[in-house]
């Protein structure tokens, strides 16, 4: 008898184990389904805020232009050039606003034949290279990327290259469509794209046979301004900078009230304009621990023109 109970102790202790064992992974289970599914849920809503914050960026643009109808200028003083950030109740959204027209165009520094262009904007990429030390290199990977041939220049490469990756692929032999296309070109990596994403852009105006894209003085970056022209100084950029913090520089009038500029206008009358209209709009969506990410690119029309969506995504 006591053998009966002791193998039925034994028994009753090993189903006890393994219901305690069920339990333990049923719950488990239904706290992970539970914890999935939020985590799918914060996440749909932080893609949603970040979809609504694109389209607030628009809307603040078209405010912005509206405030300055009549004006021939745009500058860092407006309402879109100041980050905003909104509770949305479930989460937030944070939206930050660049203009692109205060950037220098890469597709106007490279030509199809894959000769310098011996243009303005060629010169100027150069020198913006030289000044954020950047190998030359890498301006021969960009005029190759974009060339219609397979010769590689000196210093950068071509399908011959590329073909020979761990993941191959052909070079684009065509115009760049968006700064992130950089990242597939030999020599560059993320510390560089770092460097030139807030000096470079790959859109222009609406006239694509434009020579030089001009480039907003009153929006541009330092190092940006700083390649304008070889004779350019640090302290003339300095000056620039100075004089659009206390008004928006808004003709060649007022840039010729800053000493030195007298002898550097005209070599750069054509490189430069007053106003932009094509713009980078970053919105981010956070709810919990979800963050998602959009962003977009958009021309702005003038009137009641509904603005022009250049590039869109989401991250």
């Amino acid at each position: 008898m006591r053998g009966e109970r002791g193998f039925a102790l034994v028994i009753t202790l090993i189903v006890t184990a393994l219901l305690v064992a069920l339990l333990v992974e049923f719950v488990s289970e239904v706290y992970v389904d539970t914890s999935h599914s939020h985590n799918f849920v914060a996440s749909q809503q932080a893609s949603i805020l970040a979809e609504s914050g694109l389209a607030g960026g628009i809307k603040l643009l078209q405010v912005s232009s509206l405030m300055r109808q009549g004006q021939s200028y745009s500058s860092l003083s407006e309402p879109w050039a100041k980050p905003q950030s909104y509770d949305a109740g479930v989460g937030s959204v944070t939206i930050t606003i660049e203009e692109e027209s205060g950037k220098m165009n890469l597709n106007q520094a490279t030509s199809p034949n894959g000769t310098d262009n011996q243009n303005q904007t060629s010169a100027m990429a150069l020198r913006l290279f030289k000044n954020l030390k950047l190998s030359a290199d890498l301006f021969d990977a960009l005029m190759d990327w974009v060339d219609e041939n397979d010769a590689p220049r000196s210093g950068g490469a071509e399908t011959s290259y590329y073909s020979t990756l761990k993941t191959p692929y052909k070079a684009k032999n065509a115009r760049l469509e968006t700064v992130e296309e950089l990242a597939m070109l030999k020599g560059f990596t993320p510390e560089i794209l770092t460097k030139l994403r807030p000096c470079v852009s790959v859109y222009g105006s609406l006239n694509n046979a434009e020579f030089v894209t001009p480039i907003n003085v009153n929006t541009a970056p330092k190092e940006v301004l700083a390649v304008l022209d070889e004779k350019m100084t640090e302290s003339l950029v300095e000056s620039i900078i100075d004089s659009r913090m206390k008004s928006p520089i808004k003709s060649q009038r007022d840039l010729l009230l800053i000493s030195g500029m007298d002898t550097i206008l005209p070599n750069i009358v054509d490189k430069i304009t007053f106003s932009g209209s094509v713009y980078r709009i970053h919105a981010e969506g956070r709810v919990g621990e979800s963050v998602s990410v959009a962003e977009a690119v958009v021309r702005m029309a003038s009137g009641q023109s509904p603005p022009l969506i250049l590039y869109w995504r989401e991250y």
